[in-house]
């Protein structure tokens, strides 16, 4: 009988051994991905997620839409994420506030800032985000509209329906109107995903707008030119903690599977099928990636 409870006890404390073991196991190699608020960057981080998952033995977990670029910045320096998606423009001029250049030159910079906060920007997907400022053909046509400057000197009669996040960001608003001395009617913030409808309702004349954005070309909106190259190059990569590429290197090449895979086309084509057919972004890079044989 002593044996016996002798043999289930060693049993036990087996199995608990396992089971605490398979839990640390499981919990180590778990892994967290973010995103920003907009489409784009939700159904990118899908892409990366799904590499990650289809290239490597790692699970995991999607923390997207986490709200704009310095709410995902700051989970990133703390660790509640390890990556997430992020743009050169948005890595010099945003959070390290300094000078851009060239898209070669911006993306070298990024890379330099970023090794004081050990994290690595490698991989870039091949397309360049940048901002922008979209009117109606109304707009235009009223106001004879080619470019900012010619936008500037009328802004004062215009409503900007402007990113929460642009209306303060040295990229954004506050930039142009130091360069262009843009000085709007009114700057009303809302969230990306409305301001194509505000546009359309006429609740304001102008609107920010991302270059590869899908609804551009739906609403047929007219682009005006950025004549003294304000806005940098954004050119899209995944940002990732050192830390994370060093514990587990396979996530380096699981990455490099979408180097290079999309450009500004395509992008505003998987955008618009999110923003205007309804699909959802995870289905949209899924698709994607299968097709393209990045993922089986």
């Amino acid at each position: 009988m002593k044996i016996k409870n002798l043999l289930i006890v060693s049993i036990v404390g087996i199995l608990a051994i396992i089971m605490n073991g398979c839990s640390s196991k499981s919990k180590q190699e778990t892994i967290t991905i973010g995103s920003k608020n907009f489409t784009e960057n939700i159904i990118l981080a899908h892409m990366m997620a799904d590499v990650i998952e289809n290239q490597t033995d790692l699970k995991v977990e999607r923390k997207f839409n986490l709200g704009g670029s310095n709410v995902a910045w700051k989970a990133l320096l703390n660790n509640d994420i390890q990556m997430y998606p992020e743009y050169t423009g948005t890595i010099v001029s945003n959070y390290y506030q300094e000078m851009t250049g060239t898209a070669e030159e911006t993306l070298q910079k990024a890379k330099d800032l970023l090794k004081n906060d050990k994290l690595v920007f490698d991989n870039p997907f091949g397309f360049n985000n940048t901002y922008t400022l979209a009117v109606k053909k109304e707009t235009v046509d009223k106001y004879q509209l080619k470019s900012f400057t010619d936008l500037a000197k009328v802004s004062n009669q215009l409503i900007l329906g402007s990113e929460f996040e642009f209306k303060d960001r040295p990229d954004g608003y506050p930039g142009l109107e130091k360069v262009y001395k843009m000085a709007f009617k009114y700057v009303k913030g809302m969230d990306h995903g409305i301001m194509y409808r505000s546009l359309n309702d006429n609740s304001v004349d102008v609107i920010d707008a991302f270059s590869t954005d899908g609804q551009i070309k739906l609403n047929n909106l007219i682009i005006l030119e950025d004549d003294q190259s304000f806005f940098p190059p954004y050119n899209a990569g995944p940002l990732v903690r050192q830390d994370i590429l060093t514990k587990y290197p396979q996530l380096a090449e699981a990455l490099n599977r979408l180097r290079d895979k999309l450009d500004e086309r395509n992008m505003q084509e998987l955008n618009a099928k999110v923003d205007s057919e309804g699909l959802k972004e995870q289905k949209v890079a899924h698709d994607f990636l299968r097709d393209k044989g990045i993922i089986k």
